[in-house]
């Protein structure tokens, strides 16, 4: 038998977080650069959005994981280079590259969604909306476990504690109202293969892929139905990213990573196969007076990774920071190399897109983010 404590020592140290993001879309409608068009927010008065809350993992947290002991963190340098006075916040990128923050920021509710354990926050901060998120989770809680980090069942639980706390400050009434008009997303999945499954033999004893893929989704209606429960009405639930294109994990399963640096398909088509299951299991969920959507964001980072010339890139298969093949967490520090133009570069550190990866793809999204916010 594995025991838990055995598992962690096979387990690759550069996938200590879930790799990819975390964006809205069907599809980039067109190449869009940092340096011709701006988001700017909504006008207040055409979104009914009250607050936004996000679960899951490294692509949504803002920094959670500061706060409890965990080997997945990013609160050092070069982490945060660009972000206000160049402080490292537990973001896995340099600046405003998390969707969730430009998601808030376009509905002109804050420039920065702040992590919920951050004990400095007041309650008008939290009023608006936190994340809950944890880097290294999953769906799986064996996910969560094997880095010590907060799982989505915890991040749940913290939800309710969040709730019973604007319910003394605000009202239960107007609590409800918050809750009912606010964003509820939800970024996970990716850590559950790719940390999990496929990195330790204690899952792959007991499920095939299939299988496995099967028990992720019923742990996922599971937490969407608690989150229901308490109030919420408008979800949105993301898709796994093609994961076989990340530069880490190409690394870890190249025969030539030195020198073929091109998408692992067998993982991408696991990506596949999940999100098509995922959507169908969404579109069957018809709950009234609530809306829940399934976010595409396979395609549009193959997209940036495949015709980068078209969105203004020069790099798609190696992150920003040291070589760019297996740098993130811990690996990618103050001493690691940083190239001099990330905005040429997909990724950031050999996991994370670059925050120019980001706003490209949120860019294209805006008529699909409009939609949601308005309804």
């Amino acid at each position: 038998m594995w025991s838990l404590s055995s598992s962690v020592r096979h387990i690759p140290v550069l996938f200590l977080l879930h790799p990819l993001l975390l964006l809205f879309s069907s599809h980039v409608a067109e190449a869009r650069t940092l340096e011709t068009e701006q988001i700017r927010p909504l006008n207040r008065s055409s979104s009914s959005v009250s607050a936004v809350f996000v679960f899951g993992d490294s692509t949504v947290d803002p920094g959670n994981n500061n706060y409890i002991e965990t080997v997945a963190k990013s609160n050092f340098p070069p982490y945060g280079k660009d972000f206000p006075n160049q402080v490292p916040t537990g973001r896995f990128y340099q600046w405003q590259g998390l969707s969730h923050d430009f998601l808030a920021s376009y509905a002109g509710i804050k420039d920065f969604i702040p992590p919920y354990l951050d004990p400095t926050l007041s309650l008008e901060d939290l009023k608006t909306g936190v994340s809950f998120a944890s880097a290294g989770t999953g769906f799986d809680p064996l996910t969560a476990q094997l880095f010590g980090v907060i799982s989505m069942e915890k991040q749940l639980k913290y939800f309710k504690e969040y709730k019973s706390r604007m319910e003394v400050y605000i009202g239960k009434e107007r609590t409800k109202t918050l809750i009912s008009k606010a964003v509820f997303l939800i970024s996970c999945g990716t850590n559950d293969f790719i940390v999990n499954y496929y990195a330790t033999p204690i899952r792959r004893q007991t499920y095939t892929v299939s299988a496995y893929q099967h028990l992720l989704l019923q742990l996922g209606q599971q937490f969407l139905q608690g989150l229901l429960e308490m109030g919420a009405r408008k979800i949105a639930f993301v898709g796994l990213p093609p994961m076989g294109c990340v530069p880490a994990v190409i690394t870890m399963n190249s025969d030539h990573a030195l020198t073929h640096r091109g998408c692992i398909e067998s993982l991408s088509s696991v990506a596949r196969d999940y999100n098509r299951l995922l959507r169908n299991k969404l579109t069957a969920m018809r709950i009234p007076g609530a809306k829940i959507i399934y976010i595409e964001i396979y395609k549009p980072l193959e997209d940036l990774i495949k015709k980068p010339q078209q969105f203004g890139f020069d790099e798609v298969n190696c992150g920003c920071c040291g070589s760019g093949t297996i740098e993130l967490s811990v690996l990618c520090n103050s001493l690691s190399a940083v190239c001099s133009d990330d905005s040429k570069y997909v990724f950031w550190d050999s996991v994370h897109p670059t925050e120019a990866a980001y706003h490209n793809i949120f860019l294209g999204l805006r008529p699909i983010v409009d939609l949601f916010l308005k309804a």
